[in-house]
């Protein structure tokens, strides 16, 4: 398909220190598009400044960034409520990632790309900063992920697909966990064109709290407990 719109979906819980480089790096993939993008923001239930944030970015960015309020502490909620009055035209596509990440410039322009032979794009990930982490946590993840075409992760840091796509297999579950996988596996099973692409992976954050069970941050604190309690075979 010719993509003609892109509607971008950034769920939030408490996220002012992080959410203000998440819009500018979604600016500058914006920038690299020729079609209109739109930022949807779901603030969950923030209770600090994030909200603050995502309205100051509003008056002076471009793309257009607006934000839905909303109080479920699900994620799969979340990302449901920002799509849910984005356009659902022959052209439209939908993307997701994450506040505590930051896209690269070339993110969108590769799932643009990927829209004409695919109905899903599934992205990967970098970590932004292995500091905070046990020595040797990086060295034990980087045996087990791939980065290349073909890999078969799944990230809600790095999704895209077609409204049309979207809307055939009903949209993000309201889960509290994996509804990025089950949206995937959804449109697996539905016979739809998933690209399991290498290129334009996120940076993404390390952080010690996790947001949702069996996320992307629960994953390395898990793998890291392992590691320590040497538990992990070598």
């Amino acid at each position: 398909m010719d993509v003609d719109d892109i509607t971008v979906v950034v769920p939030a819980h408490d996220e002012v220190h992080v959410i203000g480089d998440c819009l500018t790096s979604l600016g500058a993939a914006a920038a690299a598009v020729a079609v209109p993008v739109s930022v949807v923001v779901v603030l969950d239930a923030c209770t600090d400044g994030t909200g603050e944030v995502v309205a100051g970015r509003a008056r002076g960015m471009s793309p257009d960034v607006r934000a839905v309020a909303i109080d479920a502490r699900r994620v799969g909620l979340a990302r449901a409520a920002g799509f849910r009055g984005a356009p659902r035209g022959p052209g439209s596509w939908y993307a997701t990632t994450d506040a505590d990440s930051r896209v690269p410039v070339d993110w969108l322009t590769a799932q643009v790309e990927s829209a004409r032979d695919h109905d899903v794009f599934v992205g990967t990930v970098e970590v932004a900063d292995w500091s905070t982490r046990c020595p040797g946590l990086r060295p034990e993840y980087e045996r087990y992920y791939v980065r290349s075409a073909g890999h078969r992760h799944v990230h809600g840091t790095s999704v895209g697909l077609s409204a049309r796509a979207y809307w055939q297999v009903g949209g993000f579950s309201p889960v509290r966990a994996d509804e990025d996988v089950a949206l995937v596996e959804a449109c697996t099973r539905a016979g739809l064109a998933v690209d399991w692409s290498g290129r334009a992976p996120v940076l993404t954050s390390s952080r010690h709290s996790h947001r949702t069970p069996r996320g992307f941050a629960s994953y390395l604190v898990s793998l890291e407990a392992t590691l320590l309690e040497g538990t992990v075979p070598s």
